[in-house]
């Protein structure tokens, strides 16, 4: 039977890359959301015969309105628009959304009781009590499309309740492994885009090359897993060959390895617990020769280990975390700030976010945004 989805997030990386899965394997989309990439949006509305498109972007959605004004295709627009495709009754919600931007549909596709493949890490950074919680009441499952997160859960499969003592997550290291801060000081925007393995977008480049990605991971992780965050270990794997692994309480560690292809982990979240059929490159360890490990400089990569710090400590310091980076990526990117400025602000913001134990969603929205006036306070 033909596998009915729903794509949040459609013309960033990993949703081109879920639609080319769709593609090959003749699944049904049922629903697109984007942010204002119309263009691209159009040609997948047309391609896939969806039933409607939603667009953050108000005039985005305006324009896009009148190009499918001859088609049957509902045209929404705004958050309000995204969550009512979110709840689009399918067998799973794929969220690719970038950023916090892609919480509330979470939480629109959890109340509608359709299973997510989870893309956009920010959802269970930010709010995973309250997200873990709200899947439990609906009875929906969240399957992590992280390529880490997926090899975790793919090596956690046939593994008794209980036996898991350990996580390995590993890290490519980015474009700037080995160097010192002094290195980084005047590092350019093009110089932290240029990852050595993976195509992603910027915002995700610019995390990788902080190491705040992976410090992110580890905060989903503890709630993807229920681990605690001393019971994961980042290593630096430079070929990102094997995309991250676990220890049993035997001592017996099981990984998942395979090619850099994000197609893989995309499929296996839509099909579990079945596996199909992919045209991939194949994974040839002869031709790879060499894989090495190393511990991560949280000296000079200091967003990771403040990250750790960040969940340690709970509360809405994750995402008081969360929204500085992202505030302060998009004010890299722009290059109104240095490299080594985003994890300063990142630091400020965590601090100034005062401990909350019991929070509600939109607790977690006025934190969010409390970091981002502090980041723009700090840079005037």
């Amino acid at each position: 039977m033909s596998k009915k989805l729903v794509i949040l997030g459609s013309t960033g990386s990993i949703g081109e890359q879920a639609l080319d899965v769709a593609r090959k394997n003749g699944y049904a989309v049922l629903a697109l959301a984007a942010g204002k990439s119309i263009d691209k949006l159009e040609a997948q509305a047309k391609e896939f015969g969806v039933k409607a498109v939603a667009v953050f972007d108000e005039a985005a959605a305006t324009e896009l309105q009148k190009r499918l004004e001859n088609t049957d295709i509902k045209v929404l627009s705004g958050n309000e628009g995204v969550c009512e495709v979110a709840s689009i009754k399918a067998d799973i919600v794929l969220n690719a959304i970038v950023g916090i931007a892609g919480l509330r549909p979470t939480f629109a596709a959890i109340d509608a009781k359709n299973d997510i493949a989870l893309a956009n890490k920010e959802t269970l950074v930010t709010a995973g009590e309250l997200v873990n919680a709200k899947a439990k009441q609906n009875g929906v499952k969240i399957i992590p499309v992280d390529s880490e997160h997926s090899a975790i859960f793919q090596s956690l499969q046939g593994a008794p309740k209980g036996s898991l003592s350990k996580i390995i997550l590993t890290a490519s290291g980015g474009p700037f492994y080995g160097k010192t801060k002094k290195e980084l000081k005047n590092v350019t925007v093009a110089d932290a885009l240029n990852h050595p393995n993976w195509s992603m977008g910027s915002k995700i480049t610019i995390d990788s090359a902080t190491l705040m990605n992976k410090g992110l991971e580890v905060i989903e992780a503890v709630h993807l897993f229920g681990v605690k965050p001393d019971d994961i270990e980042v290593v630096v794997h430079r070929q990102s060959i094997l995309h991250s692994a676990v220890e049993l309480c035997d001592g017996a560690v099981i990984g998942q390895m395979g090619t850099p292809d994000m197609r893989l982990p995309i499929e296996y979240a839509i099909t579990y617990p079945k596996r199909e059929k992919m045209c991939c490159d194949r994974l040839s360890l002869t031709s790879i020769g060499i894989l090495t490990f190393a511990k991560p400089d949280l000296d000079t990569f200091r967003c990771l280990k403040l990250c750790i710090d960040a969940i340690k400590q709970g509360g809405l310091k994750p995402a008081a975390a969360n929204g500085a980076n992202e505030e302060a990526v998009a004010l890299f990117l722009s290059g109104k700030i240095k490299f080594l400025d985003i994890e300063r602000l990142v630091e400020a913001a965590i601090t100034a976010q005062p401990m909350v134990n019991n929070y509600t969603l939109e607790d977690v929205f006025a934190a969010d945004q409390n970091a981002r006036n502090l980041v723009k306070s700090l840079i005037n």
